[in-house]
């Protein structure tokens, strides 16, 4: 059994690599060293995420998905989780979350009791859609705390909006005056190649 532990952090600002030490800690504290590490920086309420894409291809039957909490994995609408989770169903993968005892027990032997290890399995399903529900639902109450403070900042004067990265730009510029590409940018500069479209197309 592969132990696959999935980082994730929603901008480039954020640090996705964050709790790898302390996720490295709770796999070796069941036997496993050295979990496969995928990490990106994705707005968890995108379904089409590279590295999670990745790691679900290289998975096989009876691997791990370790994360730090279900709204690492998901914050998606129910129609997206259904199908990443079907997906995730398919090829009999199971998830472990570091802040969800229930689903601990993957890691462990399973019980010799077929009845107690399908309850517990059930119990776990169950507490993980819950998770999963939760963590869509937080991130569309923050999404509308955002809208209506904007709004509100709007009608007051005081919205100007988010402000440029001068840093950023002044690497991009460099990078493409030396002849680099729009992806070969990105790529050194940390950024997506839609980030240098757009300061390329600012001049």
């Amino acid at each position: 059994m592969n132990i696959r532990a999935y980082l994730r952090a929603s901008t480039k600002e954020q640090d996705a690599t964050r709790a790898k030490e302390s996720l490295a800690k709770f796999a070796a504290g069941y036997g496993y060293q050295a979990p496969h590490y995928y990490i990106e920086n994705e707005s968890g309420a995108k379904a089409n995420r590279p590295q999670l894409m990745r790691l679900l291809e290289e998975s096989i039957e009876g691997d791990v998905i370790l994360v730090e909490s279900i709204d690492r994995l998901s914050r998606l609408t129910s129609e997206d989780w259904e199908q990443l989770s079907g997906l995730i169903r398919s090829k009999h993968l199971r998830i472990v979350a570091q802040d969800l005892p229930t689903s601990w027990q993957a890691l462990s032997a399973r019980p010799e009791d077929e009845f107690t290890a399908r309850m517990l399995d059930a119990i776990n399903g169950m507490m993980v859609e819950m998770m999963a529900a939760i963590a869509r639902k937080d991130y569309e109450q923050r999404r509308a705390r955002q809208s209506m403070g904007i709004e509100k900042a709007k009608s007051e004067g005081k919205y100007a909006g988010r402000k440029a990265d001068s840093k950023l730009h002044k690497r991009v510029n460099e990078m493409l005056s030396l002849g680099k590409s729009v992806r070969q940018t990105a790529e050194l500069v940390g950024c997506a190649p839609s980030t240098v479209q757009r300061i390329k197309a600012l001049g």
